[in-house]
């Protein structure tokens, strides 16, 4: 059954490459306001280097979604924090580059994502760790079937402040998102 979306025909999900370096960087000088205070991403190249390095898809899958029409980056899209053996789980994270923001693309490339994680490395929980106040992203795992497990006080270090966060999660066995156009 699941969740039918209408733009996972219009992008692609892909891991991030060297080659995004330039693009990626200039995207998120020009989202960082509309981030602020709910995410902090790579701002340099030094820091794209460490993004990079770290997409090992062992412990983490760094991941850009990008239109199919143009190949324009809409987004990136992570899954953290891969544990394997009894857990086989990961952490979700995610955030749209503006001007695409808001058209629904983050829905649709989330949902790829759910299903990499569990049809491409083999997971079986996916994690979602939303601060209160981002209404935005908070719709977007709700759309997507995510279930609400609770919420953690000082869970996360962002900009220096230890930060709420809601818990949210899907599994395997749920109704997933349903995709097109892959």
């Amino acid at each position: 059954m699941g969740i039918e979306l209408d733009r996972t025909s219009q992008v692609v999900l892909r891991p991030v490459v060297a080659a995004d370096e330039p693009r990626f960087l200039e995207l998120v000088r020009i989202s960082a306001e509309f981030h602020h205070p709910w995410v902090t991403m790579p701002r340099t190249p030094s820091g794209f280097s460490a993004y990079l390095a770290r997409s090992d898809q062992a412990t983490a899958a760094c991941m850009v979604l990008s239109l199919k029409d143009r190949g324009d980056l809409v987004g990136m899209i992570n899954i953290n924090g891969i544990v394997r053996g009894p857990y086989q789980r990961g952490v979700l994270g995610y955030a749209a580059f503006l001007p695409y923001a808001g058209q629904g693309y983050m829905s649709a490339g989330v949902a790829l994502a759910v299903h990499h994680a569990f049809e491409g490395l083999g997971l079986n929980r996916l994690e979602a760790d939303i601060q209160p106040g981002n209404t935005a992203s908070l719709k977007l795992v709700q759309r997507l079937g995510f279930r609400r497990e609770g919420l953690s006080p000082g869970f996360i270090k962002i900009a220096g402040e230890w930060c709420d966060h809601e818990r949210w999660a899907i599994t395997a066995d749920m109704d997933l998102p349903v995709v097109h156009g892959e």
